[in-house]
């Protein structure tokens, strides 16, 4: 099993696949689009690897932080979460986020993800509890009331400024969570922006 690969960047693709080589061998590898985006070709980098195999493939999920390869070892086993769902719920919410999504029970927080709905978003919720573990990146935010993530504050404070749900469901679905509410609302003004402009 490959558990991590350091080498060179030979090109990213738009499916979000890098291209590593390493000792003279090419690994093609899926990465979320924030980490394609970070990996720019001729660098050289060090991912954590999720080797996954099945009777007909065997695909290799990278990660720049270990952080993320735990997540996204709970996702996958979770029931009804395949790599695709898990690395689709990673480029949207990072660990961090995900905790704090799933320990405030914050149902619309998830279904900015796609192929997510409600209902999906309620079982996921309650199957993630208690799995989620990530020692690292328990520190609770001290500068927000309990009960609420930063996707939630963000969706409040844009509904406060007049913008549509719709349009806030849009820009969310763009932006990947950060740890500070402030950031993910500044990114999100900026793209409402461009947006409406």
């Amino acid at each position: 099993m490959i558990g991590s690969l350091r080498g060179v960047v030979v090109e990213r693709n738009a499916g979000s696949t890098v291209l590593l080589e390493v000792a003279g061998v090419g690994y093609l590898v899926h990465v979320t689009p924030r980490t394609l985006a970070e990996l720019e070709p001729t660098s050289h980098a060090f991912m954590y690897v999720h080797h996954h195999i099945r009777e007909d493939a065997q695909t290799l999920f990278g990660f720049l932080e270990k952080e993320e390869r735990l997540a996204f070892d709970t996702l996958i086993a979770t029931h009804g979460i395949g790599p695709s769902m898990a690395m689709s719920i990673l480029a949207t919410h990072s660990p961090r986020a995900l905790i704090d999504i799933v320990a405030t029970n914050d149902h619309g927080a998830l279904t900015l993800v796609p192929g997510v709905g409600k209902k999906t978003a309620e079982r996921l919720l309650i199957e993630l509890r208690g799995k989620l573990q990530l020692p690292i990146l328990d520190v609770v935010d001290e500068s927000r009331p309990a009960g609420t993530s930063v996707m939630t504050d963000v969706r409040e404070a844009l509904t406060g400024l007049g913008y549509s749900s719709e349009e806030i469901r849009e820009v969310l679905r763009d932006l990947s969570a950060a740890d500070s509410a402030e950031q993910v609302l500044r990114q999100a003004l900026n793209a409402l922006g461009v947006r409406r402009a």
